[in-house]
């Protein structure tokens, strides 16, 4: 778990992540001496504006440090989520920072192990692949036949696909936190 300091860091880190995408400025300093920081985890940056999505990005595994990959992912959702348009310097002072640290992936062997609210979903199926983070059926009141559902058509696939023998169900959980929560906690 990560305390309240290393999450601070975080969203500071993807505050200026974006802002050196959208308008040029120097990239943030990502030098850290923090071992949770620099573990390679997988992540997640999920930006809203005025509470609706206005793009988010990340990686499902682990790829590089905790921290090179919130930086990395802000960007990408700022600029190359393929839903929304880029971010605009007009934009910064409205847009608001979720993080989503997540935990190795783990093969579902019973759908009834799958929590909503704690698992987040990875459905395969061939060429096929779709995710969604474990606060997506909290804020749409999904139950787990739908979660199900909706992380096969995130995939391309039809709604019942994960009930077919060739897909794959991966399961992880994810440390979610915002700016606004850790001001709700000062």
């Amino acid at each position: 778990m990560l305390n309240e300091e290393q999450k601070r860091r975080l969203i500071e880190v993807a505050r200026q992540a974006i802002t050196a995408a959208v308008t040029g400025a120097p990239m943030p300093d990502l030098a850290a001496d923090d071992p949770e920081l620099l573990e390679p985890r997988g992540a997640f940056v999920t930006l809203k504006k005025a509470g609706q999505l206005r793009g988010c990005i990340g990686y499902i595994e682990p790829r590089v440090s905790l921290i090179e990959a919130v930086a990395d992912n802000a960007q990408s959702a700022a600029l190359r989520d393929p839903r929304f348009t880029p971010v605009t310097s007009e934009e910064l002072p409205d847009i608001s920072i979720e993080i989503s640290a997540l935990t190795p992936l783990e093969p579902v062997a019973d759908v009834e192990e799958i929590e909503i609210g704690r698992h987040g979903l990875v459905i395969s199926q061939g060429p096929y692949r779709g995710l969604l983070l474990p606060q997506v059926p909290v804020e749409w009141g999904w139950d787990r036949e739908e979660f199900l559902e909706h992380t096969c058509l995130k995939a391309g696939l039809p709604p019942e696909a994960w009930r077919q023998d060739d897909t794959e169900l991966l399961c992880f959980e994810a440390e979610v936190f915002s700016q606004s929560d850790l001001e709700a906690q000062t």
